[in-house]
């Protein structure tokens, strides 16, 4: 609630689009021991209850076909986890949904061959899909971003979204938890936005030592206003010279 409501408050001042995005459940967790969330009820009425109080469009991940429905009643936007990309069934069931669905491109798969998860969205009749650059596997514990991916993606005519903490990520990079180089999150935002990015994903928290999952990677929140307005200042010049 904290967070909502300071992006919320945020974006109004800002004059910027934003949709808000936690998760009832992070499935993909390095080790057993590491904190995954308050589950899918309680989670799903925290995320219910920040529509509600702030008008913010609210986003959450899932990770079975059990749980669209469930999600799909309350939240704007399903997103898929770069690691279930490939997913068929969770997929197509996504798609009929109804929702927007914000497919993550897996760390494992180059720009071109991420078409046919896209694909088997789009075959449900849902068009309302984006799509979220996060990465491309470069050795170990170690994530690169091809600029090149953007305009790729986007001329399937869907917006691409860009997520600048999580393609910071050091998977596994601490041993039982993954790390992060946050420091490059304002440069790696801005090459996105000037390569025509629709939109940008990040990772947000008030104190990210603190944080019980991403806090590695995460953004501190003070400087989210001050980036969001160099970003937002950066589109619309770029948007110019199209």
């Amino acid at each position: 609630m904290k967070v909502a409501e300071f992006l919320s408050k945020a974006a109004r001042a800002l004059g910027v689009p934003l949709v808000f995005k936690a998760s009832y459940d992070k499935a993909n967790r390095t080790s057993l021991r590491s904190f995954r969330g308050p589950g899918l009820e309680r989670g799903l009425g925290i995320l219910a209850a920040i529509k509600k109080r702030f008008g913010l469009p609210v986003l959450t991940d899932i990770h079975d076909p059990a749980q669209v429905d469930p999600a799909a009643e309350v939240v704007d936007v399903i997103q898929i986890p770069a690691f279930l990309s490939r997913q068929t069934d969770l997929l197509l069931e996504a798609g009929r949904s109804g929702a927007v669905v914000n497919i993550k491109k897996g760390q494992f798969l180059s720009p071109w061959d991420f078409r046919h998860a896209v694909e088997k969205i789009a075959s449900t009749g849902n068009h309302r899909i984006l799509i979220t650059e996060r990465g491309t596997t470069f050795g170990y514990n170690n994530l690169v971003v091809d600029m090149r991916s953007v305009a790729a993606m986007k001329a399937w005519g869907y917006p691409v979204v860009l997520d600048v903490t999580h393609a910071l990520q050091l998977p596994g990079g601490e041993g039982k938890r993954s790390g992060g180089q946050p420091e490059f999150i304002e440069p790696l935002a801005r090459a996105g936005v000037a390569a025509g990015a629709d939109g940008v994903f990040m990772e947000v928290h008030d104190h990210p030592s603190r944080a019980l999952s991403d806090g590695a990677h995460a953004l501190d929140l003070r400087l989210f206003k001050p980036l969001a307005k160099r970003l937002r200042d950066l589109a619309r010049f770029v948007r110019k010279l199209r």
